[in-house]
């Protein structure tokens, strides 16, 4: 009897520390979308996006963001804290930049509603993550390969331009994207589980930045996935 209460103890304190990780991670990333969404439409209703889109800058842009992904994933156990926050904050910048061209293409009625949509879909997926007793993990290997895929078949299609596998893309996309998210929130929620929250504050702010990256990048590629189906364009 006394066993027994002792592990249910400390399930519930797993569960109350990976709860608490979890919530610093979903922080970090709503403070990351919401400097994007700021910086975004700040940029293009200054009349800055347009000009950016048209420069050589705006590619070497997307090839800063991209190199400031790898070099946060692969170098997060050697920096610090402070400069794994710094990092994510400048990519959030940086994504705001590039993004800031959706308000050139589409209304923006059509960018709030979709959205919308995404928050409401990817909400559902991070509690089926949470919440689900099934392991994701052999499904983030097969999501991983199909993200890989839809990366070599978009870079096909700039040459091709076929808009059959562009709307193919699309929607793959949106499925990988989803489930992603499930299986990020899962792998987040073990991290919790594992004793993250006992390795001290410095690998605490580490993992919840590398979390929120992670979902951050989820939630971004689902939006934009989405915005093909229900963006409404300006033309």
């Amino acid at each position: 009897m006394y066993q027994a209460s002792n592990q249910m103890t400390l399930s519930q304190a797993r569960q109350d520390a990976s709860t608490i990780f979890l919530a610093k991670v979903f922080n970090w990333m709503a403070i990351g979308l919401g400097v994007t969404g700021v910086v975004a439409w700040f940029t293009a209703s200054s009349g800055l996006a347009a000009q950016l889109v048209a420069s050589p800058l705006f590619m070497i842009l997307l090839f800063a963001e991209l190199g400031l992904v790898f070099f946060l994933s692969a170098r997060i156990n050697k920096i610090q804290a402070g400069t794994a926050t710094g990092l994510f904050m400048g990519y959030a910048v940086l994504n705001g930049l590039t993004l800031s061209m959706i308000f050139l293409a589409y209304t923006q009625s059509s960018i709030a509603a979709t959205f919308f949509i995404t928050a409401g879909m990817f909400g559902a997926m991070a509690v089926y993550g949470f919440v689900t007793k099934r392991d994701l993990s052999g499904m983030g290997s097969f999501l991983f390969m199909g993200l890989i895929g839809i990366i070599i078949a978009s870079v096909v299609n700039i040459f091709l331009k076929s808009s059959s596998l562009y709307w193919a893309i699309s929607l793959i996309g949106v499925f990988v994207f989803v489930g992603l998210t499930a299986y990020d929130v899962q792998k987040i929620k073990t991290m919790g589980e594992q004793g993250i929250m006992e390795q001290g504050e410095e690998m605490v702010k580490k993992g919840a930045i590398m979390g929120a990256l992670a979902l951050y990048l989820d939630f971004i590629n689902l939006f934009l996935m989405l915005l093909r189906f229900f963006g409404g364009s300006r033309d």
